[in-house]
């Protein structure tokens, strides 16, 4: 708060001006005391009109005792207030300093009715049935996934769930998980996040859209589909979604093929677990949405920061880890589907610029309004209006058509593009793919010349794990080895060579880093 030519400079969304106290309407300012408690905590200042211009208190000292009597009477609980005086070129004002609240809700209470308030924007709105129950929740320190259903989890199995950790942490399942993770309480009711993880989940806000545009805009749709299951089935059929309808091209190097994706894989599989972690299943209705465009793929799921902050606002590395669902949230931990550090953003980030393709200005972006969370990817092979040609995504990258000119031969015998869409633009992908295996085999024929004078290729296994660390540059030797089926002293020697070759390296720690591949290695050893 500052004060300048007598004017009072605030951010609106935490404090509210009152030329004078209202004693016979004291709900006009009382709301607002309960909007604070409840949601982020701010000021009344009395003696300040609209416009933040300071017109000056008659008495104070008896308009405070008024508003302390009225908190105590009208309010349930009582908020933890301050009453500051503040003196200013001779003007007195009053700041009513609420405390943001422990045991919420805290409601307005008159004529035998109890209503709380939170505040949106300048303004304190009456809850809606959404807000209250988030409110009982934080009051009683519980959280919604967390809470016990009447349903009995005997009558429910978790196959799905338990296949799925086989295969993500190469361990056993035990039923006894079950309760460890709380999906099922100690006399054996499931959870509301139990619910969400059983093979026949009938919760009804466990939904995806999936929709793929005609170009820019939601005009027409070239494909719609609506899935409803549980969490696990959920996040891969919104990837099998996201992979048919986006596109990867290629260029073929001097001794291996360098995938050029419109996307990071492992980015968007990040968003979509953010989404479906960290969304508000107390909204019955909602829904997270994948809408894939031309130029971005957006996720959109119901429930803002929990903080009531703008993440467009946020430095997005240092928002501390904050989880609306910790039951959910740890249970994607325990599928190795996400870090417990709460690091997501900023690994989103990261990964889309590991890519060899990646653009300043293409980063993710997140933003929040009201009662949605947004986070766009942006297509890194979309220039301002159109697709840009693979040659020149390449060219971009590495200048690789002054590195390695190109022949007589057309330019699209070292390049390709794989397409996974069914739309009209994309019909030919098996034509395509099969096209592309052609080219690059004929390509790296006619470029290189005769067997005396082509560089050595550096064989399938070394390609393969290049194609991983262009799908997800976080992943472990030991997953990649997992994925190949070989041991992980296999993929180490294999990472060793690319190593020495200067095709690949690692920024950060060997565990927890990433891989980047040099797309323009200067020596070759």
């Amino acid at each position: 708060m500052q004060i300048h030519n007598n004017i009072l400079i605030t951010e609106c969304s935490a404090y509210d001006f009152k030329e004078m106290l209202e004693r016979k309407k004291v709900k006009s300012w009382l709301k607002s005391v309960s909007a604070f408690a409840n949601t982020d905590g701010g000021s009344l200042f009395y003696g300040v009109n609209d416009d933040g211009v300071i017109v000056d208190l008659e008495n104070p000292q008896a308009d405070a005792d008024f508003i302390s009597e009225m908190i105590k009477a009208r309010l349930d609980p009582v908020p933890e207030v301050q009453l500051i005086p503040i003196e200013h070129e001779g003007h007195t004002l009053l700041e009513v300093k609420v405390k943001a609240g422990t045991l919420t809700p805290y409601y307005y209470y008159q004529d035998g009715t109890r209503t709380a308030y939170v505040r949106i924007g300048n303004e304190s709105v009456e809850c809606n049935s959404q807000q209250l129950l988030s409110l009982v929740l934080k009051g009683t320190h519980m959280t919604w996934d967390s809470l016990p259903t009447q349903v009995d989890a005997s009558k429910h199995s978790f196959i799905i769930l338990a296949n799925t950790f086989r295969e993500q942490t190469h361990q056993e399942w035990n039923d006894k998980y079950l309760e460890s993770f709380g999906l099922v309480t100690p006399d054996g009711k499931l959870t509301n996040a139990g619910l969400l993880f059983v093979d026949n989940c009938t919760v009804f806000q466990s939904r995806i859209f999936c929709t793929r545009w005609t170009g820019l805009y939601k005009d027409d749709a070239i494909s719609s589909v609506e899935h409803r299951a549980n969490l696990v089935l959920l996040l891969k059929y919104g990837m099998d979604f996201i992979k048919n309808y986006t596109m990867s091209g290629w260029v073929k190097m001097p001794n291996y093929r360098l995938n050029l994706p419109d996307y990071s894989d492992r980015a968007i599989f990040e968003g979509l677990v953010n989404h479906l972690i960290h969304r508000d299943y107390t909204v019955m209705g909602g829904e997270v949405h994948i809408d894939i465009y031309d130029d971005r793929v957006e996720l959109v799921s119901p429930g803002a920061m929990l903080d009531g902050t703008q993440i467009q606002d946020r430095d997005i590395y240092k928002v501390p880890s904050m989880r609306r669902n910790p039951v959910i949230a740890d249970m994607f931990t325990q599928l190795d589907y996400m870090e417990k550090r709460g690091s997501g953003l900023r690994k989103m980030r990261e990964l889309t610029e590991k890519l060899p393709n990646f653009l300043q200005g293409k980063e993710p972006q997140y933003q929040t309004e009201a009662t949605s969370f947004y986070t766009t990817f942006y297509n890194l092979n979309w220039g301002d209006n159109e697709r840009i040609p693979v040659e020149e995504v390449a060219n971009r990258v590495n200048s690789i058509l002054e590195k390695h000119p190109a022949n007589e031969e057309s330019s699209v015998e070292k390049f390709g593009v794989n397409s996974k869409s069914s739309e009209k633009t994309f019909d030919d992908t098996q034509e395509s793919s099969e096209k592309g295996s052609e080219i690059m085999q004929k390509g790296s024929e006619k470029k290189f010349g005769d067997s005396k004078n082509k560089p050595k290729s550096i064989g399938k296994t070394a390609q393969k794990i290049i194609d991983f660390v262009i799908s997800d540059p976080s992943m472990s030797a030991e997953a990649m080895a997992y994925k190949i089926g070989i041991s992980s002293r296999a993929v180490e020697k294999h990472i060793s060579k690319l190593r020495s070759m200067g095709i690949l390296s690692r920024e950060g720690a060997d565990h927890g880093g990433y891989w980047r591949i040099i797309v323009n290695p200067q020596t070759e050893q």
